[in-house]
């Protein structure tokens, strides 16, 4: 078994062509030959045909060039209504005066069947924190208990709140 910590042996030599030089000689003119023979036989084989000539003859050429005009067609008119621009909103406010307070000692007690002057789409009066209608923005009611509230813009938002 070899060593493989060894260096490896360097290959050996090649070895010359063992084949003598005049038998080299012998392939290049035999191969030589049989190009040349092979290139006589092509060449002597396409001399049987003859060579064709292809002429055109010129042929007539018409054109005819037809130009249409056409005629007027009727003129269609679009007749286009303006819209009327919607008119600004009217609000009506109605105040309602508030009760005064029972003399018996009940400062914070306000009348509970108060009436409220802005009411929502249902018909049910608004209380504080709840959000306002765009045409409400500003306005001023009262809630279901008596209090006013006003529609003002916080928090990011328009809400009622306590006047």
């Amino acid at each position: 078994m070899a060593n493989p910590y060894t260096t490896p042996m360097p290959p050996t030599p090649r070895q010359p062509d063992t084949r003598p030089l005049r038998k080299r000689k012998r392939v290049w003119l035999g191969g030589s030959g049989l190009f040349i023979a092979g290139a006589l036989i092509v060449g002597a084989g396409n001399s049987e045909q003859e060579p064709v000539e292809a002429r055109v003859k010129p042929a007539t050429t018409i054109t005819a060039t037809v130009t249409a005009t056409p005629k007027p067609g009727p003129t269609v008119t679009e007749t286009v209504k303006a819209k009327a621009e919607p008119g600004p909103t009217v609000t009506v406010t109605k105040t309602a005066a508030a009760k005064a307070a029972d003399t018996n000692g009940d400062s914070g007690s306000q009348d509970s069947t108060g009436t409220c002057s802005i009411v929502s789409n249902s018909g049910n009066c608004y209380s504080a924190g709840q959000f306002c209608r765009n045409s409400d923005h500003g306005a001023i009611t009262t809630t279901a208990g008596g209090a006013r509230i006003k529609c003002t813009y916080s928090s990011n938002a328009w809400r009622w709140t306590y006047a």
